[in-house]
């Protein structure tokens, strides 16, 4: 049985994923408790919406610098729409939604039909949507309707015990996660997205909407984004403009954990998935420790990423290896059909 060298990256994270849990049930008292699981999901929820928009991207052959500054803004947004500007929450969430999915279009429209380079273009969109949430307010502004402070806490979450239960927050990640995935996977928008981060030129020659799915796929990591500042909302009771600086970097490295290639053609949201509770794990198990300074969670992820990066290095050469023998074999038959003949 033969196993694609594309998934060699994805069992490796699903074995480090593993192994960190593993690791904390063994060093640490009640570290696999239900508690601790529930709280690894709504800490890692945000960060893991976000990180599958910017999965997309990637396999499209772009990237996103604008996640974090999309967040903040979205997170302002909604605090002032639902605070001094007094609009009911679900028109406040509905707007922020399709600002961000707008902002995101716009973007790939630019990128697209300027054939501008992604990482310019989202560097400014960056910029501009991290100044515009501090035009909304300079400073943080806390959330105080009775919507996100009693329903989504307290009333929408769901019981698992006397003393413990799932919020909101927790469960909008797993269950974008299986919209993103059945997008791209079951979809003819996925496979062309996989088809241009593979092959740009080879899908246009197959007829395949190159723009328009370009277009998408930055429309939909918007949109993303967006709903990860509500999500950020929801989560600190509060909007603030200076929040997630640098979390375009942390969605990028779940992706790279989790085993798609930043050569784009090649990944899986499942995978970037595992790598955003990687980092949530990391994280717990420092927090665990107690002796060690957060910025040990950077070096720790940062070590990861550049060990997946040298997988996914191998794992390229190893594809090229067998495409090659793959080639001689097929030339081999046929010449030694040829001298049958």
């Amino acid at each position: 049985m033969t196993v694609s060298p594309k998934l060699i990256p994805l069992a490796a994270t699903a074995v480090v994923l593993a192994g960190l849990y593993a690791s904390g049930c063994l060093c640490f008292a009640n570290f696999g408790s239900p508690r601790v699981l529930v709280n690894l999901l709504a800490d890692s929820s945000f960060l893991g919406i976000a990180a599958v928009g910017a999965t997309l991207v990637i396999i499209s052959g772009g990237i996103d610098l604008s996640v974090g500054a999309v967040v903040a803004f979205t997170s302002v947004w909604v605090a002032a729409l639902v605070g001094p500007w007094g609009v009911d929450p679900a028109s406040a969430i509905v707007s922020a939604l399709l600002l961000g999915t707008t902002f995101g279009a716009v973007m790939g429209g630019l990128i697209h039909g300027f054939r501008l380079p992604a990482f310019l273009v989202t560097l400014a969109g960056m910029f501009l949507a991290r100044g515009l949430a501090f035009v909304l307010h300079p400073q943080s502004l806390g959330i105080r309707h009775g919507f996100f402070q009693q329903t989504l806490v307290q009333d929408l979450a769901i019981p698992l015990g006397e003393r413990l239960a799932l919020p909101v927050v927790a469960v909008v990640f797993p269950a974008w996660l299986v919209l993103a995935i059945c997008l791209a996977h079951t979809t003819c928008w996925g496979r062309a997205i996989y088809a241009i981060g593979a092959d740009e030129h080879a899908s246009r020659l197959m007829g395949l909407p190159v723009g328009r799915t370009r277009v998408g796929v930055y429309a939909f990591s918007g949109m993303c984004s967006s709903l990860a500042g509500v999500v950020y909302a929801c989560y600190t009771q509060s909007g603030n403009p200076a929040a997630c600086t640098g979390f375009e970097l942390d969605a990028i490295a779940a992706v790279v954990i989790g085993g798609t290639l930043l050569s784009g053609g090649a990944g899986y949201v499942a995978g970037t998935a595992m790598g955003v509770l990687i980092l949530g794990l990391i994280q717990t198990l420092i927090t665990f420790h107690g002796g060690l300074s957060s910025w040990w969670t950077r070096i720790f992820v940062g070590l990861l990423v550049l060990a997946f990066v040298l997988l996914q290095s191998l794992v390229a050469a190893l594809a090229r290896r067998l495409a090659g023998a793959a080639v001689a074999a097929a030339s081999g038959a046929a010449s030694g059909s040829g001298r049958q003949e």
